[in-house]
């Protein structure tokens, strides 16, 4: 399990455009993809569970990565939210 912790940067948050380009490239990885945020969880292929967690400009987020290939899809996730979010 690789797990960081990012600052959202995007001004309005993890709304409707931004989580269905999260949605596409964690559907990419062949790990899985969790976002914790304020106690919840959200599997990042889950469009509606990702939007429903309201995570806003300058919250706090920890993404954990599991799988077989975890090293390198959390570099690539992470470079994800570094260059969209």
């Amino acid at each position: 399990m690789k797990t960081f912790t990012y600052t959202i940067k995007d001004e309005i948050g993890i709304h409707a455009r931004p989580a269905g380009v999260l949605v596409k490239e964690a559907k990419a990885l062949s790990s899985v993809v969790t976002i914790e945020f304020n106690g919840k969880t959200a599997v990042a292929t889950k469009l509606m569970a990702v939007m429903g967690l309201g995570v806003k400009h300058g919250d706090n987020i920890i993404v954990i990565v599991e799988g077989d290939n975890e090293a390198a899809d959390a570099a690539q996730i992470e470079k994800f939210f570094n260059d969209n979010l």
